[in-house]
């Protein structure tokens, strides 16, 4: 007779952002945003652009506003990398992940002008993954004056 464990709830969480992380590695944000459930939260607590007539914040939906900042990001950093450190998850569904984000400048981004610096930074995720296995919020934190450091980019009001 053959038995199978069932998953935990922790091993299926943590596997879905472990995917999320994979499709991030190879730079495909569709991949990213179809492990998102259709309304997922979006949380880039740091991510803040301005422009003349409005500021963008990294706040609202995965589909929306996460994948256009993904997007960006993978068009100003075309060897962006994630290097996961930890991915720690309980039976709730929660996930926590660190690692390093990364790549060099080639284009603008927000208002950083590309000078050929490359960066580096450590973060920190916070995932939450549904009942049906479906990432329904991320959260990510960053040190945003370190990117900027890094890159050249130094900004005085």
């Amino acid at each position: 007779m053959t038995t199978t464990e069932p998953r935990s709830r922790s091993r299926e969480a943590a596997g879905q952002v472990t995917a999320f992380f994979d499709a991030y590695r190879r730079h495909d944000v569709d991949a990213m945003t179809d492990l998102c459930a259709d309304n997922a939260d979006f949380f880039y607590v740091p991510f803040e652009v301005w422009g003349k007539q409005r500021v963008l914040r990294g706040d609202g939906k995965v589909k929306t506003v996460g994948k256009t900042i993904w997007v960006g990001l993978i068009a100003s950093f075309p060897d962006l990398f994630a290097d996961v450190h930890s991915v720690d998850a309980n039976d709730n569904g929660d996930v926590v992940v660190r690692c390093d984000i990364g790549g060099s400048q080639q284009l603008a981004w927000g208002a950083a002008e590309p000078r050929g610096q490359k960066f580096s930074e450590p973060h920190l995720f916070i995932f939450h993954v549904d009942g049906d296995g479906l990432i329904d919020r991320i959260s990510a934190y960053w040190d945003g004056a370190g990117i900027n450091r890094q890159l050249g980019h130094l900004e005085v009001d």
